[in-house]
């Protein structure tokens, strides 16, 4: 009995090993890709995903699969003299599945982006991202990003938003967007993958389609 009951707390510690260090590793894959982006190294940052991997940002559509994620990154803004791309990655809450081999992250970004002599913008938003383990590591299973304000930066929010991101000239998605939203000065509360810690009420769409009433009010 004695032997079963160390057999039974040595599996539990060695899966909570596991799944901290799953935590650890997400948490390092995620601020990877947004240095990579900072930067314009986009084949750098489409490494990061799964095969089968989606990512939708903003309202440019959802890209299917790594080839057709890197395809989009590589057609976003170059790194160039008087460059400014700052994808800050944020405030993460990252839960591991039970098996260790799955994951869902909530995070912030705080983005900096501009041009010498152009324009100069500030945006921030939320992450609800998808990880899944594949060969051995953990890579991005699906990006999606929600824009909460994009502003210009010698304005700020109090003059209003720049219109969220439609697709790119030249680069069609895969399919449409899978949520339909309005960055600042619309109101829209990205579905939490969480329930809350303390109360453990779990968040609905419903929930978050409630808020996004207070659109234009």
């Amino acid at each position: 009995m004695a032997n079963e009951t160390l057999e039974r707390e040595i599996a539990a510690l060695r899966t909570e090993v596991r799944r901290l260090s799953a935590w650890t590793d997400i948490a390092n894959l995620q601020a990877a890709y947004g240095y990579y982006v900072d930067k314009a190294l986009y084949d750098e940052a489409a490494d990061l995903f799964a095969r089968d991997a989606t990512l939708e940002i903003a309202g440019r559509g959802l890209f299917r699969g790594q080839d057709r994620i890197r395809t989009y990154l590589n057609a976003l803004p170059p790194m160039e003299y008087g460059g400014v791309f700052n994808h800050m990655q944020l405030q993460p809450v990252i839960t591991v599945s039970e098996d260790g081999l799955t994951a869902k992250a909530r995070w912030r970004a705080f983005i900096q982006i501009g041009w010498l002599g152009r324009e100069a913008r500030w945006a921030e938003g939320t992450y609800e991202n998808r990880y899944v383990f594949e060969d051995d590591r953990w890579k991005i299973d699906r990006l999606h990003f929600f824009t909460t304000y994009y502003v210009e930066y010698d304005k700020g929010w109090n003059e209003g938003g720049v219109e969220l991101a439609k697709p790119l000239d030249g680069v069609e998605p895969d399919e449409t967007v899978t949520v339909a939203y309005g960055a600042f000065p619309h109101v829209y509360v990205p579905p939490f993958h969480y329930a809350n810690p303390v109360s453990g009420r779990e968040w609905t769409e419903e929930r978050s389609r409630q808020l996004s009433t207070l659109t234009g009010k």
